[in-house]
């Protein structure tokens, strides 16, 4: 029997009746000598004991735990225990700081979070796309080195760049820049978390909706000056006879003009309207095409030649919006097509529906400009635009009926040589369309 495998009280006690047992049969030397090994013996026990746990404490492992009797035993089972929920816990907030980072993962905006030295202490993938950074190489690295703006270390310290309160707007430097806004709130006691947001959206609308109110307000205040300047002549006495019929003339002619830019911007504001729908029936297209034809005959009066290639297919939509593109893609090329060229009208099947086509052997349009040529008052030739009488607004309605026939506007053009556009419809809304017509044109870049 191994007295050193049972309880330490039941230990001592077996040593001290050993060591009397051995006084009372052999004398005190033996007893002592009797206690003294129990004693080692018990200290060596406790020892091996303690090494173990304290090898175990170095590298916990659950599925290591030491084994032990007697009280050992019990505070082995405890840490046992003790480490199991541990792990517990760990795997808990394991899983909940996964799902908090896949949460900020899924946000729309970018995140940041800073220390209170602005280095980055972590960032989810849309502020690494918005700021061009890494969340892994540029962890620990300060933000204000990595993205360059005037004024942001100030703004994210103490907020003294723009408004208090307000979020910092700035336009980046990349390529296509784009616009950020940038909001912060502090937690803890010096951490950062930074909001970003692409407004590059919002910031292209308030530039347009700030142009168009320039624009406007341009484009009526030169007809105004000029009645307002006639009138007062006309009230004074000083225009009589010849003069004033003259100028009874250009008083009227900028009124047309007047007339012509807010019938247009009712045009569009109606065509923008999304309670507007489109009033559908079966366009007889060679009627519609031949109207435009004296029409266009009637505008250019005899300074071009016209011609017309039209095949008997017609078109599902709404007649009074496709003429009235129509009419303004045939306006833009008598304009701008010296006197003596050739204006070609083309309805014809393509391979995946129709295109309405018309081309001129004008001044052309440099490459730059196609893609903006849609854009609401938006010239190549701003001089040249207004001698011609144009509002600036007919290919922004072209753009917006089409859109509503779920047709594309594809230009094509070349300095000097001429410009093609194309108005190419789906087969939906093509009647009559034969099968396998195939269109042998290329099509040219879209807008």
């Amino acid at each position: 029997m191994n007295i050193f495998w049972l309880a330490p009280a039941v230990r001592i006690g077996l040593v001290i009746a050993l060591a009397l047992v051995g006084l009372i049969l052999s004398g005190p030397v033996m007893a002592l000598a009797v206690l003294a090994a129990g004693l080692f013996g018990f200290v060596l026990i406790q020892l091996r004991y303690l090494d173990r746990l304290c090898r175990w404490l170095r590298q916990p492992d659950i599925a290591r735990v030491p084994d032990g009797w007697g009280a050992w035993g019990e505070v082995f089972s405890e840490l046992y225990r003790v480490h199991r929920r541990e792990q517990h816990v760990q795997a808990r907030l394991a899983d909940a700081l996964k799902r908090m980072e896949l949460a900020t993962q899924a946000l729309p905006d970018g995140v940041v979070l800073l220390d209170r030295d602005l280095r980055i202490e972590w960032c989810n993938t849309v502020a690494e796309r918005l700021l061009a950074i890494d969340r892994v190489s540029d962890r620990g690295r300060i933000l204000t080195n990595l993205v360059r703006y005037p004024g942001l270390a100030a703004w994210l310290g103490d907020g003294s760049v723009g408004v208090p309160g307000q979020p910092l707007v700035f336009e980046t430097t990349a390529v296509p820049p784009a616009f950020l806004s940038l909001q912060v709130a502090q937690f803890g006691e010096h951490d950062r978390l930074l909001v970003l947001r692409d407004v590059t959206a919002i910031e292209r609308t308030e530039s347009i909706r700030r142009d168009f109110i320039a624009n406007v307000s341009h484009e009526l205040r030169t007809p105004l000056t000029v009645i307002n300047g006639y009138l007062e002549h006309m009230v004074e006495g000083e225009i009589e006879g010849v003069l004033r019929t003259r100028a009874v003339q250009v008083m009227y002619d900028q009124a047309q003009r007047m007339n012509h830019l807010v019938e247009d911007l009712l045009t569009l504001s109606r065509l923008e309207a999304g309670d507007n729908p489109v009033i559908e029936s079966v366009v007889d297209m060679d009627s519609l095409v031949l109207g435009l034809l004296e029409e266009g005959r009637s505008l250019s009066a005899g300074r071009h030649r016209i011609e017309v290639k039209a095949a008997s297919i017609g078109l599902r939509g709404s007649a009074d919006e496709l003429r009235s593109a129509f009419a303004n893609l045939l306006s833009n090329a008598i304009r701008y097509t010296p006197a003596g060229g050739v204006i070609t009208l083309r309805w014809e099947a393509a391979e995946d529906g129709a295109v309405y086509s018309v081309s001129d052997t004008g001044i052309g349009i440099a490459a730059e400009h196609i893609p903006r040529l849609t854009e609401r008052f938006y010239r190549v030739d701003r001089s040249r635009s207004r001698e011609t009488g144009g509002t600036g607004l007919g290919l922004a309605i072209v753009k917006h009926v089409l859109l509503r026939h779920q047709a594309s506007l594809l230009i094509d053009s070349e300095l000097g040589r001429g410009t093609e556009f194309r108005c190419v419809f789906p087969r939906a809304r093509v009647v009559g369309l034969p099968a396998g017509t195939l269109d042998p044109a290329s099509a040219p870049p879209a807008v």
